[in-house]
């Protein structure tokens, strides 16, 4: 068997539009035939899929963003040749053909020859960047196996799809006249297609999905234990089982700083803190999940303490450590952090599943606390404030949109790693200051929302309101940063002079290639450093909670003291 390649354009000097029934007749899925301007256009797109993105990449995952990269530049290139050819458009012939065509081969294997060979360096800056080990030159045959493979897996699925759309177009060819055989053929097996992919296939997944990590949930991380205090839900006074609460509601009540080390940090008069939770099996509906943390709010005495936040998981359940444990030493124990789970699901996936879920848990629980906490007097009843990371994030948006917290407003808000698809964040950002950079805005001189990242704060010009909402994002975050835009425009993050201090500055922008290199970041968005990627660090994370509740007396010291001391302590149950 011999691989050939259709030169696409020197069989005949005049084109001639390939007919349905000719098409059709020929076996293409394994045919070792392909297309010269869609191997030229694979190659240039192989080498821009070397480029930097925002994370480093294993040789596995390099290889996986070629080898999809490749084949859409091979999809492009094939296709816009087809397209040519059946509309008759005249080709170059003699002497300049081969001119042209010697100088676009060169040119686009020169490309792809010293991507190759930068390849290596590009990513070990970003690693040096992110202070992890360096690769090698060895990671080559990884790439080019994984690559191979991804692109040979998706040419056997595009060219399935091309010879079933074939088959039908025939077999109705047959019956009806050829355009609209076509047209009426695509149309549905587009529909068809879009049915079973949102549908069956869609539904299907996502309950094989929630079957394998409702068993996950099942577990309980190595180190924790059922807690004996009074203020910890799961605990023999609680009114939530421990074996309700979830992986993840287990690690948050049984986990966080104790009285010994708060009285620690503060040299005395520490109180336990509050943690409520509420786990997915622990009630059959939102609302039911959203009443029993009430109960369990005022069982513990929540309402009696200095602060009282309510935190919006991510998908599985969980609430950071960096990001709650920071709160009890603020208030020296004096406050309650309560969150209730809403899915089984990583964010990556709850991100496309769960958005309605976590809308209808953030706005059940808030409505339900805020309407009792409303009720009591305003000198006595303990601040409220609102935590979410990731889609956390958006559940606090949620909230935030809701017109109980405009009527009443609470005291702040943190949102770590706003996703993509956070609408308030999105128009926040839009709207921003003029001057402003996209990755640390500044909206309306800072006099309610403010963005901070590892480095710190924007410079405001105005002061601080008395509600304090803040956004904690990195600049190498994919979760915030992905967006479909990324195919057709250059966002202001990647403008020269205006891009983060953790994004590589040899990171460029190209269509459609630097949409897919994002999105194949977000996987990998935890599996990075603190203080980049999707990893908010104790430190920023401190920085935030001291800005938003501004305690009396707090110092630059105290808050280089506390981070310090929290990155000391080693991190339990996950």
């Amino acid at each position: 068997m011999s691989i050939n390649v259709d030169v696409d354009d020197d069989v005949t000097p005049e084109p001639v539009a390939p007919t349905l029934s000719a098409a059709s007749s020929r076996p293409r899925v394994f045919q070792p035939v392909f297309s010269s301007t869609g191997l030229a256009v694979a190659a240039f797109f192989f080498a821009l899929s070397l480029l930097p993105s925002l994370l480093p990449r294993a040789g596995y995952a390099q290889g996986v963003i070629s080898g999809v990269t490749l084949m859409i530049g091979y999809g492009i290139g094939a296709g816009s040749q087809s397209l040519w050819d059946y509309l008759g458009i005249p080709k170059l012939t003699g002497r300049t053909r081969t001119i042209v065509l010697d100088f676009l081969i060169a040119l686009v294997v020169g490309l792809a020859l010293f991507a190759a060979w930068r390849q290596v360096g590009w990513q070990n800056e970003i690693r040096a960047l992110f202070g992890i080990p360096q690769v090698s030159w060895t990671v080559w045959p990884v790439i080019i196996g994984v690559a191979l493979l991804t692109a040979v897996l998706l040419l056997i699925v595009a060219r399935s799809l091309r010879l079933l759309f074939r088959t039908v177009f025939g077999w109705l060819g047959r019956k009806l006249p050829h355009r609209l055989a076509v047209v009426l053929g695509g149309a549905g097996l587009l529909l068809l297609f879009w049915l079973m992919i949102t549908g069956l296939l869609f539904n299907g997944l996502l309950s094989v999905l929630n079957s394998g990590f409702s068993t996950t949930d099942e577990s309980t991380a190595a180190g924790i234990e059922q807690p004996q205090a009074a203020e910890r839900s799961g605990s023999p006074a609680s009114l939530v089982k421990w074996d309700d609460l979830g992986r993840q509601g287990r690690s948050f009540v049984a986990s966080g700083p104790s009285v010994a080390q708060i009285n620690e940090f503060s040299g005395g008069g520490a109180m336990e803190p509050i943690r409520a939770y509420v786990g997915l099996e622990s009630a059959d509906t939102p609302q039911g999940r959203a009443d029993l943390l009430l109960a369990e709010l005022k069982r513990a005495g929540a309402f009696e303490r200095e602060a009282l936040v309510l935190a919006t998981t991510t998908g599985t359940g969980s609430l950071d450590p960096n990001g709650v444990d920071p709160i009890d030493y603020i208030f020296n124990g004096d406050d309650a952090i309560a969150g209730v789970q809403y899915s089984y699901l990583p964010s990556v996936i709850s991100l496309i599943s769960e958005q309605r879920a976590v809308g209808e848990t953030s706005l059940a629980v808030f409505d339900t606390i805020h309407q009792y906490w409303s009720t009591l007097p305003e000198g006595s009843r303990p601040k409220l404030y609102l935590y979410g990371l990731s889609l956390g994030s958006y559940g606090v948006e949620s909230v935030l949109n809701s017109i109980n917290a405009i009527n009443q407003p609470i005291d702040g808000a943190l949102m770590s790693g706003p996703p993509f698809v956070s609408d308030l964040n999105t128009m926040i950002v839009t709207s921003r200051d003029p001057g402003s950079p996209e990755w640390l805005p500044i909206y309306r001189a800072g006099s309610t929302v403010r963005f901070t990242s590892e480095e710190g704060f924007a410079d405001t010009p105005g002061p601080w309101g008395p509600t304090r909402i803040v956004y904690l994002q990195y600049g190498s975050d994919p979760v915030v940063n992905f967006s479909p835009s990324l195919a057709w425009e250059r966002p202001d993050w990647l403008q020269d002079g205006r891009r983060p201090p953790d994004v590589s500055e040899r990171m460029g922008w190209f269509p459609l290639v630097s949409m897919v290199q994002v999105a194949f970041d977000l996987p990998g968005s935890n599996s990075v450093p603190e203080g980049f990627g999707h990893l908010y660090s104790k430190k920023a994370n401190t920085e935030s909670w001291v800005a938003i509740t501004n305690p009396p007396g707090w110092t630059a010291e105290k808050t280089t003291a506390l981070t310090a001391l929290l990155e000391s302590q080693p991190r339990v149950g996950s």
